[in-house]
């Protein structure tokens, strides 16, 4: 949790989402505290993770990765979700063609550098993460490298990125966190899934019997692995825009 709540300094709402119902809302803490509560799937009813342009490739990244779990057996792991406000000054800003490419191609050779390359390296500063850097990024588990309409040209650069896609790879951006944080027009979100370790085995098959005889017509947790894979991908396509 704390590698996805990364920088932390000014996350304002954490949730543990796992798209059904039951035993899924959590007591907020009391206005003024300073004890840290993650709430829950009926804590976020109403509310949306507002990306614009973005959504199309978060959409596609979480069916990626539930797929993916889906194909191991796997159920029962969290979508955690956190928000914070965009200052002024993080909200228009343009990444060039060039950074653009060199990012691809360190994400593609970890051990390159861009002083290798006669390039400046670029300081890790959590200012630099901007809207318009994260139109090319993924923010869930590792999945492929979308390209940026306003950088796409007949460049032999661009012509590249095809192949870069193909060995799902992503952009690494300058924070020490790179991997799951994407900006909205108006919000920075933190999201990640975590807890991928529970496989569907004969224990869970009798736990969701018991569970849909205990909640008849109420989503729960314990579902096979397709159900859990389809339920989150849903629950995403509610609520974002």
């Amino acid at each position: 949790m704390q590698s996805v709540f990364y920088p932390d300094d000014r996350i304002n709402a954490r949730y543990d989402i796992k798209g059904c119902e039951v035993s899924r809302w959590t007591e907020p803490a009391p206005e003024g505290s300073q004890i840290i509560v993650v709430l829950k799937d009926l804590n976020f009813e109403g509310q949306y993770v507002i990306l614009d342009q973005q959504r199309p490739w978060l959409l596609q990244q979480v069916e990626m990765d539930t797929r993916f779990l889906q194909s191991l057996h796997v159920l029962d792991y969290s979508l955690l979700l956190a928000h914070q406000p965009l200052q002024p000054d993080e909200r228009h800003h343009s990444l060039s063609f060039a950074t653009l490419i060199m990012r691809t191609k360190k994400s593609v050779n970890p051990g390159s550098s861009p002083l290798h390359a006669g390039i400046a390296p670029v300081p890790e500063d959590d200012s630099t993460l901007t809207l318009s850097e994260t139109d090319c990024r993924y923010a869930s588990g590792g999945g492929s490298i979308p390209t940026c309409p306003e950088h796409s040209g007949p460049s032999s650069d661009a012509a590249e990125l095809p192949d870069f896609r193909v060995q799902n790879r992503r952009l690494l951006p300058n924070l020490k966190n790179p991997l799951h944080v994407i900006d909205g027009p108006e919000q920075r979100y933190f999201i990640g899934i975590i807890d991928i370790f529970t496989v569907y085995s004969f224990k869970k098959r009798l736990e969701h019997w018991w569970k849909r005889l205990r909640h008849p017509g109420r989503s729960f947790s314990t579902v096979s692995p397709q159900t859990y894979c389809l339920r989150l991908c849903h629950w995403v396509q509610d609520h974002t825009k």
